[in-house]
């Protein structure tokens, strides 16, 4: 049920009676607006991505903490003795220090790399080859 409060068309109207070619109005002119949106949206990501900026919030191990953590840990330190003088960069937490679980799974990524370098390789490549394709003019 739809009330119209005021205007030129101002009464109630039901979906189903007389009002259905109101609706089927209202309804062409909502997904219009939604579509006009979804591109404009689209058209900013896009625009965004090629300056650089692909979203996201920042990493909270940068990769100076990661080579801190890195160094540390081959001169015999733990990861519980360093983590207090780690300090995040950027974001919501910034001047924090990153919680163990963060420094762990970016220890584990660093060994992942280290382990698959061909594959890390590769998929550099690829993306490189993204951009240069999405850069090129059509």
């Amino acid at each position: 049920m739809l009330e119209m409060l005021a205007g030129p068309l101002q009464g109630m109207y039901d979906p189903s009676g007389p009002g259905r070619l109101l609706f089927g109005f209202f309804a062409a002119m909502a997904e219009t607006e939604r579509e006009n949106i979804r591109e404009a949206t689209l058209e900013g990501l896009d625009t965004a991505a090629r300056k650089g900026n692909h979203g996201g919030r920042p990493p909270v191990i940068t990769d100076d903490m990661l080579h801190t953590v890195l160094r540390r840990r081959a001169n015999g330190e733990t990861v519980e003795d360093i983590q207090p003088d780690l300090l995040i960069p950027a974001g919501r937490r910034k001047g924090q220090s990153p919680s163990l679980s963060s420094i762990y799974r970016a220890l584990a990524e660093h060994e992942k790399t280290r382990a698959y370098p061909e594959v890390v390789e590769a998929a550099h490549a690829d993306f490189a080859a993204l951009q240069q394709r999405d850069r090129s003019p059509k």
